[in-house]
């Protein structure tokens, strides 16, 4: 029994050990397998983050860089067209008989269709997409150019600025919507300052090109020199509407002018961004979420401020001017551009100093205070040097709030929701657009002086920017 049971031992033993031996290379080798798949995913996974992580550390992709291009481009030409507005004024007052509160009004309708277009660009960009929507504004607000340098009579005046304005309504919310996705949080001060800077390089370009035109363009064709002003500076906004029916697409996954690479990178550091920042207090994906924010409601009420103070200075800018120097129009269009470069310069400055110290609020609190207490300066001082000084450091103050503000007014914002909230904030602020041009205009008219509608800005601006101190400040 002992040497059967061993010998049967050792049969069962052999047969075991063989079917074993059989067996491992295929298990081996289906591990391998499933090791090689796994770290082929592993690597492809790291590759894709590794490339988004570069990304946001080295220069923007051409995705970014077409979009941000087009966007800072129509930025310009709007602020621009706005300008331009500043140099016609006492030309269109002397040619229909008005007086300067009227003139304040006119100037002011741009602001009224600016908050029409900004209220509906949330719901028109949910139902039709944002690039759409930043198309037809484009072609909008060109329209309404040329048919500001075709009108005859004061209502078709008003009625072609109200066009406008709708077009330029609708473009900035949903350009900052773009912008506010498509640059990392780290860039978005800077990137953001950068678009804006349009309105400073808009003075300072704007300015000696206005001036030149309305110099060597009066009377030719028989039109007044602002209707070619108009005319001239409306084509360009036409133009770029083409280049975004090209160029602009709705997401990175549309572009394809990327590499298939540069694309999955692109989205991948996108939607990573996206997914750190659900994490945070405050996300708003729709429209109702903006209409319900306590936050954008108070942001609204900060930016509120900005316009009143930014168009007033842009609108009655050239007349100060004129006033201290008595200077030809391109002389003063020189002259205008001084305060835009200063401004241009220190944007970009608090910007990035901003963007290193991750720290938005009182960057906005401290530059609207200073700026305001600049313009208080300015309406008490007196000659050319002095009043230049005194406008710089106002808008020194007043165009560094614009990197820090929207970097913080779109960090919780996403989608529709981004769209529906900046269009909220925008369309409050164009009502104080609306309000500046029209209350120094009307001050000026009852006090013959420039002093108390200055003041008037200067106090506004001063003190309301506090209030985004009770936020909290996301960091980035």
């Amino acid at each position: 029994m002992d040497a059967l049971g061993g010998s049967r031992y050792d049969e069962v033993y052999a047969r075991t050990a063989r079917r074993r031996n059989m067996s491992a290379p295929d298990a081996s080798g289906e591990a391998d397998r499933l090791a090689s798949a796994q770290g082929a995913r592993s690597a492809q996974a790291a590759q894709i983050a590794n490339i988004a992580a570069r990304l946001e550390r080295l220069p923007l992709t051409s995705y970014q860089k077409v979009i941000f291009a087009i966007i800072a481009t129509a930025w310009f030409f709007d602020s621009m067209d706005l300008g331009a507005l500043t140099f016609v004024l006492g030309s269109i007052k002397q040619t229909f008989q008005l007086s300067t509160a009227e003139v304040g009004l006119l100037s002011s309708l741009s602001f009224l269709g600016m908050f029409v277009g900004a209220a509906s660009a949330g719901l028109l960009a949910d139902r039709f997409g944002r690039a759409k929507v930043f198309q037809t504004s484009m072609i909008f607000w060109g329209l309404g150019s040329l048919a500001c340098g075709l009108s005859s009579t004061v209502a078709m005046l008003g009625a072609s600025r109200l066009l406008i304005g709708f077009g330029m309504g609708m473009e900035f919310p949903v350009a900052q919507s773009m912008v506010s996705e498509i640059i990392p949080a780290e860039r978005r001060g800077r990137m953001t300052t950068l678009f804006m800077t349009a309105i400073a390089l808009s003075g300072l370009i704007g300015g000696p090109v206005s001036g030149w035109i309305m110099k060597h363009f009066d009377g030719v064709n028989g039109w007044h020199s602002w209707q070619w002003l108009f005319l001239l500076e409306g084509l360009p906004a036409i133009a770029l509407g083409v280049v975004v029916l090209f160029y602009m697409t709705e997401r990175p996954e549309d572009a394809r002018w990327l590499s298939a690479d540069e694309r999955s990178a692109l989205v991948e550091a996108l939607r990573r961004e996206e997914n750190e920042s659900l994490s945070g207090p405050t996300i708003i994906s729709g429209v109702g979420g903006a209409l319900a924010s306590g936050r954008v409601w108070l942001l609204a009420i900060v930016y509120f401020t900005v316009p009143i103070a930014l168009y007033a200075f842009g609108f009655w800018l050239p007349q100060i001017i004129r006033a201290a120097s008595n200077g030809t129009d391109f002389q003063i269009g020189v002259l205008a551009a001084i305060p835009y470069v200063v401004g241009a310069c220190g944007m970009v400055i608090v910007a990035r100093h901003s963007d290193r110290a991750a720290e938005r609020r009182w960057h906005i609190a401290c530059a609207g205070l200073a700026g305001g207490a600049a313009f208080v300066v300015s309406a008490f001082v007196h000659g050319l040097a002095l009043s230049l000084a005194a406008l710089s450091v106002a808008m020194l103050g007043l165009a560094s709030m614009f990197g820090p503000f929207w970097a913080l007014a779109t960090s919780r914002l996403r989608g529709v929701g981004a769209a529906a909230a900046i269009a909220l904030i925008n369309s409050i602020g164009n009502t104080g657009g609306f309000v500046g041009p029209y209350v120094i205009g009307y001050i000026r008219d009852r006090t013959q002086s420039f002093t108390g509608g200055l003041v008037f800005v200067g106090v506004i601006l001063a003190v309301v920017p506090l209030l985004v101190l009770a936020l909290a400040d996301d960091r980035p």
